[in-house]
């Protein structure tokens, strides 16, 4: 009696530790960690660090905030994610696409950005503790694929006038593009050498490293160091050269400017805002502005990461967990609303570059959290002098493969009908980018409703007619599957029998069982049948337990097609 309570006290305590474990995946390597680990994590942590600084001070410009806010939201993640994530490589942070999508819905307020990320925190981790993960899954690849390549044009597009050194462009994509064609001449010659000299630079190590991608990982994972540190020093390089000229009175470049010197305060995010004119905005009228994008955001924001996770995973052999995935994020954007942080995700460029660099647990984003906070804290008085078409060239580099062109021959050749809802988002996203995306899905989900409510219904003619289901048969597909059924066997003369092959049909509702009862009673009349073969257990225990009158079933399409032959020889 004893041993089996000491056995059923030691299992509840196996399955509290495993359920532990669940929700904090920390538990499961940090018992495990070792010296050879820590060297790798601290290496990649530190290279991945020295990326995620220029990119944060860029991406921030991208989202239409202060610089600071790109380190004030790149640092959260690597603790965070640290304890609750279950990828070793995924880095969270600020990225172009979030960046796009922040500005786009706040519209350069930091207050307002920050609350934006308060918001959707919580909605991801809400949607974590109740495992909808599963919602992301209607979100269509053509639909992924034509918001990224219409985000990268976009954010690659507004950085043109960086890259020149011109002002008052609008933000608005087709605005901004006529504005950056008509201010051309007041193009600043400094601004444009220096940009176009960083776009060479990056261009060239970015072709010099796609040439490298069949080669060991151990080159490559030399290479991805080597082009973090050539990056880095451009940037600085960049930012010597304008202090150089600052010093001496010539204001050769447009410059980062003014920037808030150490690091955020703790607190809680705002929950109201005051305009210019003193009017006090009230946290409803705030959730009301953020409108659709307080869906979108969220969703965009899980579906990049998880994307993320899932291909790093497959790549070096692990699993991930979505649903653990989703509470990471959301719990990162909760408290990064603390410390002033728009809305991160998963970076995909410094996931590979942490990945190549041979990251071995996620305690690589603590270096790399640690390195932004250092920068924060000593270097923020530096960046004042970084010029910005050379942040403008790093951000152009940085989205340029998310335009993947050779996309659409794939789908033209797999399914044409995709191309649809990937030109829908594709077209749509440089109106609003949040209309782009619920286009997208509004179009793939109208395909996806039309093929359940017409599926392939393949008739042939064995001397009584077989009707072959692929899918299974749902209150949308009822009326079609009735129009078949009288027009090629009720309503000719003489009427045919039928034999229905269900062995693809897996689901069945009361609103088709209804429609069966009214075609077995039609059937009936006009001295005919219709016949049920190859059905599976459960829809045969549904029919059964409907009652139908008349209903003849048989376990092959075999059976079925001998009993019907022995029925027309007896008449």
């Amino acid at each position: 009696m004893e041993r089996r309570l000491m056995r059923r006290q030691s299992a509840r305590r196996c399955c509290s530790y495993n359920t532990l474990k669940a929700w904090l995946p920390i538990l499961s390597w940090l018992p495990k960690y070792n010296l050879k680990w820590l060297k790798m994590d601290v290496l990649a942590g530190l290279t991945v660090g020295l990326t995620t600084v220029p990119q944060a001070l860029a991406y921030a410009e991208v989202a239409g905030l202060p610089v600071q806010f790109g380190l004030y939201s790149a640092f959260m993640g690597g603790f965070i994610y640290t304890f609750l994530g279950t990828s070793k490589d995924v880095t969270l942070g600020p990225t172009a696409i979030m960046s796009l999508l922040c500005s786009s819905v706040v519209g350069g307020e930091p207050h307002r950005a920050v609350l934006l990320s308060l918001l959707c925190g919580l909605i991801q981790a809400v949607m974590a503790l109740l495992r909808l993960g599963f919602l992301l899954d209607f979100i269509s690849f053509p639909v992924i694929k034509g918001f990224t390549c219409a985000a990268a044009v976009t954010i690659g597009f507004g950085q043109v006038k960086n890259i020149l050194g011109i002002q008052g462009v609008p933000q608005q994509f087709f605005l901004e593009v006529y504005y950056t064609f008509h201010k051309i001449p007041e193009a600043r010659i400094g601004d444009v050498v220096l940009g176009l000299i960083c776009l060479a630079l990056l261009v060239t190590l970015m072709f010099m490293k796609s040439s490298l991608t069949s080669d060991s990982d151990s080159t490559c994972s030399m290479y991805a160091r080597k082009v973090v540190w050539a990056v880095a020093t451009m940037v600085i390089a960049a930012s010597l050269i304008a202090f150089s000229w600052e010093t001496y009175g010539n204001h050769v470049f447009t410059i980062t400017g003014k920037t808030t010197r150490g690091l955020p305060p703790f607190r809680p995010p705002p929950t109201s805002d005051t305009t210019a004119n003193g009017t006090v905005v009230s946290f409803g009228e705030i959730v009301e502005d953020f409108g659709g994008g307080l869906a979108v955001i969220p969703f965009m924001g899980l579906l990049e990461s998880i994307a993320i996770a899932k291909a790093f995973a497959s790549q070096n052999d692990y699993r991930i967990d979505a649903n653990q995935e989703l509470l990471a994020i959301g719990v990162t954007n909760i408290m990064g609303s603390f410390v002033s942080a728009y809305p991160v995700t998963g970076s995909f460029g410094r996931t590979a570059v942490n990945s190549q660099t041979g990251v071995c647990t996620p305690a690589g984003g603590v270096v790399t959290s640690v390195i932004v906070l250092l920068s924060l804290a000593f270097l923020m008085p530096a960046f004042y002098y970084i010029p910005k078409a050379s942040l403008a060239a790093v951000i152009i580099c940085a989205v340029a493969p998310m335009v993947d062109y050779r996309v659409v021959a794939k789908m033209w050749r797999i399914r044409k009908l995709d191309l649809l809802p990937f030109f829908v988002t594709f077209l749509m996203s440089f109106w609003e980018v949040q209309y782009g995306i619920v286009g997208g899905i509004a179009v793939s989900g109208a395909l996806l409703l039309y093929s359940m409510a017409r599926p392939h219904i393949e008739v042939t003619d064995h001397g009584v007619l077989v009707m072959e289901l692929s899918s299974g048969l749902t209150f949308p597909a009822t009326e079609y599957l009735s129009h078949i059924i009288h027009t090629r066997a009720l309503q000719v003369s003489p009427p045919r029998s039928v034999v229905l092959d269900c062995s693809h049909v897996s689901v069945i509702d009361y609103t088709v069982i209804s429609e069966l009862r009214d075609l077995l009673r039609q059937f009936k009349l006009r001295e005919v049948h219709l016949i049920f073969a190859g059905l599976q257990p459960s829809i045969l225990k549904v029919l059964l337990a409907a009652d139908l009158e008349g209903l003849r079933h048989n376990h092959s399409m075999d059976e079925a097609l001998q009993m019907e032959s022995r029925n027309l020889l007896d008449d």
